[in-house]
C-alpha cells in the first residue's frame, strides 16, 4: 500500500463528516449520513447543526453496523458569542435529542478583549452539563493568530475540561494551519491530559490530512492517533479519501501502478 493510501485509511476513520451550512435541510443531512459508511470503513461522526440530530439518529441506527458512527452537533456557533446560560441550555437540548458529542465554540472575542475569565467559565459549564459526552472545543485559532493567543486559550479551554482542541469553525477566513496546530498539539503534549485534538476547516486532500497526520505522529507518537484523540472535521476531504483508496484497490501487486 503506498504512502497515500495508508494515510488515506487512517484518516478515514477520523473524520467529522460536517454539513452546516444556512441551507441545510433534512434531505441534506440524510444524504450526508449515508455517505457516512463506505467500502473501506466508517468515518468516526457526523457533525450537523443541532435541529438535525434527530435525522441523523435516524438514518444512523437503521444503518445497524458494527461500528457506530457518532453523531456530533455545535453550540454557541459560529460566532462564540452567547452567555453561559444560553450555552448550557443548548447543550441540554442537543444531548437529549441524541447527540453524542458538543462541539463548543470558545467565546474568542472576549478572550482578545482581555478576557480570559469568559472562556473559562463557559468551558467548565459546558463540561458540567456535557457529563461523560465528549466535548471540542473550538479555539477560532485562524482569528487568534498569535502563537501564544493560541497556546493560552488551549490551556484555558484545557482546564476548563475540554475534551478535544479544535482549531477552527470554518467560518472565518483562516482556518487550520499546520502552525496553529503543533501550538495545540504541542500544548497538550504538556498538559499531561487526555485530550484530543481536531484539524477542521480546509481540509479537502489526502495530501493535507497525511501532513497533519505526520505532524501529530511527531508530537504525540503514532500510537496515539486514534478517533478518541484525533479528528478531521471536513465536507469535501471524504471524496478525495475514498478516491485515493479506490485507486490504490485498483493496483495490484505486481502491475504498474
Amino acid at each position: 500500500m503506498t504512502e497515500a493510501a495508508s494515510a488515506a485509511r487512517l484518516a478515514l476513520g477520523l473524520v467529522d463528516l460536517t454539513r452546516l451550512e444556512v441551507d441545510d435541510d433534512e434531505s441534506a443531512v440524510r444524504a450526508l449520513c449515508d455517505r457516512a459508511r463506505t467500502p473501506f470503513g466508517s468515518v468516526a461522526a457526523v457533525c450537523v447543526y443541532p435541529r438535525f440530530i434527530g435525522a441523523a439518529r435516524e438514518v444512523l441506527d437503521e444503518q445497524q453496523q458494527a461500528r457506530r458512527v457518532r453523531i456530533a452537533t455545535v453550540v454557541n456557533f459560529p460566532g462564540g458569542n452567547e452567555t453561559p446560560d444560553q450555552v448550557v441550555s443548548e447543550v441540554r437540548e442537543a444531548l437529549a435529542a441524541g447527540a453524542d458529542e458538543i462541539d463548543l465554540v470558545f467565546p474568542w472575542r472576549a478572550f482578545l478583549e482581555g478576557d480570559a475569565e469568559a472562556g473559562r467559565s463557559l468551558v467548565m459549564a459546558a463540561r458540567e452539563t456535557c457529563g461523560k459526552h465528549l466535548l471540542k472545543v473550538i479555539l477560532e485559532t485562524g482569528e487568534l493568530a498569535d502563537p501564544q493567543l493560541i497556546k493560552t486559550a488551549a490551556e484555558i479551554a484545557i482546564e476548563g475540561g475540554a475534551d478535544f482542541l479544535k482549531t477552527s469553525t470554518g467560518k472565518v477566513a483562516v482556518n487550520a494551519t499546520p502552525e496553529a496546530v503543533r501550538t495545540l498539539l504541542e500544548t497538550i503534549r504538556d498538559s499531561g491530559r487526555d485530550v484530543g485534538c481536531k484539524v477542521s476547516g480546509g481540509v479537502r486532500t489526502t495530501e493535507q490530512a497525511r501532513q497533519y497526520l505526520n505532524l501529530a505522529a511527531e508530537i504525540m507518537g503514532a500510537a496515539w492517533i486514534t478517533p478518541r484523540h484525533f479528528r478531521f472535521g471536513a465536507s469535501g476531504l471524504l471524496d478525495d479519501l475514498l478516491a485515493t483508496l479506490e485507486d490504490s484497490s485498483h493496483t495490484e501487486p505486481g502491475q504498474d501502478a
